[in-house]
Order: C-alpha cells, then sequence, then structure tokens
C-alpha cells in the first residue's frame, strides 16, 4: 500500500482524514509538530487518538527550539504585529510544520502528504507551497478541501464510523502553539458575533495584579523576575504560565486571506503580547528615530510575506540580518503590570538608553546644546520649504 504522511493535531479534521485515507487504501503515518504549545500529556493523549483512529505508525516532531531559532526571534526583533492585532500565532507556525513534515515524508520515503486543511483559508496555501518547494514530487492528498466538506458533514461521518470525541468541543477549532492559540468557531464565520468566554482553552484564573520583569539580551527575552534562562523558549513558556492565568492576550484578528478573501480568527496569545509590547518600549529608548522608522517598514513586509506562506524567499533572509544587526543595543529589563484582561509596559532600564539626562531633560532643560545652537538649526532645517513657497508663493504655483 502507498506511503501518505498525515499532519495530524488530533482534532476535527484531520480526524476525519485518517478514517477516510484508510478506506482509500492508504498506509498513515501520522506527525504531529510540537512547536511549544503542547504539554507531554496532551502528546500523549494525541497518539493514543492517533493510533486508536487506526494509523499504522504516529510521530512527534518537536520543533519548538527551531522554529524560536528561525522564526519567532524574528517576529520579536521585528515587533511583529499582522493589522497591528496579530503576533502571528499560526501563520508562523505552519510554515515550521509543514517544513518538518517534508522532512519527515523524505525520511520514510512516502508517496503522499495529507493535512486537514479546508478550502478557504491560508493554511491549505502554506501548506502545499512549503511541499510544492521542497518536496515537489510527493502528491499532496487534502480530503476537507477536496470533498467540500462542512464540519456537520465531518462529525457525522465519524460517527458512522463509532469514532468517538468531543464532539461539541470540536465546534471550534482550537490551533495551540508557543506563539499563541487561534480560536476560530461560528462566531467567527460573522461579522459580529464575539467568542464566548467558554471557547478560550485558557480561563481567568488569577484576579490580583502582579508586577514582573522581563530581560532582554540584544533583542531576545533571556530572563524573568529573578530567573534567567539559557533557552528563550523557556523564558516564552514561563510568561505564558503565569500572564495566562491573567486571560491576557485575547482579541480578534481580522484580515486578508493568502486568496483574497476576508477571514475572522479569535486569539489568545499571553506572553506573546508582552513580549511585543516589552520589546518595543525597550526599543524605544534603546535605537535611533531612523532605526525605527526603517525596522517598521522591513517587519511589516516580512511579517506579511510570513503570513502568506513565503518564509523561503531569500528576502527573509536579508530582512532578518537587517532586523539582527538593529539588535545590538536593544538589552536591558522592562517592567510589566499584570491584571485580568490586560497588560501594561511601565518603563524600562538600559546602559544603553538614549533618554539619559547627561543630554538634558524633555521639555525642561537642555546640556549638549544652547538656545542659540536651536535658533540657528530651526532657520537652516526649514530653509529650503522657505525658499519654495518665496519662489512659487504660498500654495506652490504661481
Amino acid at each position: 500500500m502507498k506511503k501518505v504522511v498525515l499532519a495530524f493535531s488530533g482534532g476535527l479534521d484531520t480526524s476525519f482524514c485518517v478514517k477516510y485515507l484508510l478506506e482509500q487504501g492508504y498506509d498513515i503515518y501520522s506527525a504531529i509538530v510540537n512547536t511549544g504549545g503542547f504539554s507531554e500529556e496532551e502528546l500523549v493523549e494525541i497518539a493514543r487518538r492517533a493510533e486508536n483512529l487506526g494509523v499504522k505508525q504516529h510521530v512527534t516532531l518537536d520543533e519548538t527550539d527551531n522554529y524560536y531559532q528561525s522564526c519567532l526571534k524574528y517576529l520579536i526583533f521585528g515587533n511583529v504585529l499582522k493589522n497591528n492585532t496579530y503576533p502571528l500565532s499560526v501563520s508562523a507556525e505552519r510554515i515550521s510544520q509543514a517544513m518538518a513534515i517534508a522532512k519527515y515524508a523524505q525520511e520514510v520515503g512516502a508517496e503522499a502528504v495529507a493535512h486537514g486543511s479546508t478550502g478557504a483559508g491560508n493554511d491549505q496555501v502554506r501548506f502545499d507551497m512549503v511541499f510544492n518547494i521542497l518536496i515537489p514530487k510527493v502528491e499532496i492528498i487534502t480530503p476537507i478541501r477536496d470533498l467540500k466538506l462542512s464540519r456537520e458533514e465531518e462529525i457525522a461521518y465519524l460517527k458512522e464510523r463509532g469514532v468517538e470525541m468531543d464532539f461539541q468541543k470540536a465546534q471550534y477549532s482550537i490551533n495551540k502553539g508557543i506563539w499563541g492559540t487561534s480560536v476560530g468557531g461560528k462566531e467567527t464565520l460573522t461579522s459580529h458575533q464575539a467568542l464566548p468566554e467558554s471557547a478560550y482553552p485558557t480561563q481567568l484564573t488569577k484576579e490580583t495584579p502582579e508586577r514582573i520583569t522581563l530581560h532582554f539580551k540584544n533583542g531576545e527575552p533571556v530572563g524573568l523576575n529573578d530567573e534567567m534562562f539559557e533557552n528563550p523558549v523557556h523564558v516564552i513558556q514561563k510568561l505564558q504560565e503565569i500572564a495566562g492565568a491573567y486571560a491576557i492576550g485575547r482579541d480578534i484578528h481580522v484580515g486578508d486571506t493568502i486568496i483574497g478573501i476576508k477571514g475572522r480568527v479569535g486569539f489568545e496569545a499571553a506572553a506573546p503580547m508582552i513580549i511585543i509590547k516589552a520589546h518595543h518600549a525597550l526599543e524605544k529608548h534603546t535605537l535611533t528615530k531612523w532605526q525605527l522608522y526603517w525596522k517598521d517598514s522591513l517587519a511589516t513586509w516580512y511579517g506579511n510575506w510570513m503570513h502568506e506562506g513565503q518564509f523561503l524567499d531569500p528576502t527573509m533572509r536579508n530582512i532578518e540580518t537587517f532586523l539582527e544587526d538593529t539588535q545590538k543595543t536593544v538589552t536591558g529589563k522592562v517592567y510589566v503590570l499584570l491584571a485580568p484582561f490586560r497588560f501594561q509596559v511601565e518603563g524600562i532600564e538600559s546602559d544603553h538608553d538614549l533618554m539619559s539626562s547627561k543630554f538634558g531633560s524633555y521639555g525642561e532643560m537642555n546640556n549638549a546644546w544652547t538656545g542659540e545652537d536651536v535658533k540657528g538649526f530651526s532657520k537652516i532645517f526649514g530653509n529650503q520649504t522657505m525658499m519654495y513657497r518665496l519662489i512659487n508663493g504660498e500654495d506652490g504655483a504661481k
């Protein structure tokens, strides 16, 4: 029988894929790519589910460290928030997962790869594109997309075959990773309905506000409060554990899909949102205005291209080099207040702080220049505009 590697999450769509592919006569090698969002208990349960569904072999591919090093640190360096809202929780993760699945398919000599994407979202493009680039001779199978199935039809199909799972929970599509968890359901298919409280995997369990300190070194998170970590991944996970209890980082993102339609998805991303905002605050103190300007411009493009699955474009490596170079002085502490459903960046400390009292205090006094210096500077700075208006008239034309 033909071998197919299935990107398996244990949810409704990929559970359907197992049963469908079995009936098509495939030996199924299921693989879940852990990008840091799963506990050991969850991974064991997913493996058990895959085996109960009838796969020939199931593996867990741990890509957490590689995901951070190849992708997440650049999203931090760039303070990337899609449409000023979404930390690319799923967008970036899918690329890492697709590359890992492609590599595994080569290792087992699979004739085909399969994923549970529908025909309406971004994931189908991200997976297909990576597979077409890295394993162009391997067939791509997408049962949900090809059969144009609704979630209700998938549930009915599985029930007919005696599959038992929490179908009420399956009403929501939940994708969990180290950089946030997306939540999609019937409400996100509308333009006005909010997700119910019960749809969010992480519930509010702590209400007493607390202050934390994040430590950054060359732009990377390296410590939390009094504890320093060798691996930034552990900072993210520890922060998520603390801040998640406050139900921080919930929102609904509305954006343009790769295929041209508008999409709406809920998400929770306590650690990513805090880290990005804390990092940005530190940068505003330690980088020049033109460093910040060009970083914002290039990082926006980087985030958009990442979102659209173009991670393998060589331009992305060029921008990563620029982003990394800007982080040489982004070292210091950031103080953050945590409270139910919100957080506030309160301030920073850094040896590279350009807001130095040695040169003056904004709106108060100056030490490095005189009033006469400013008079001359102001005159010269506006000199060309003054000449333009004198020559051409106030409206720019005679």
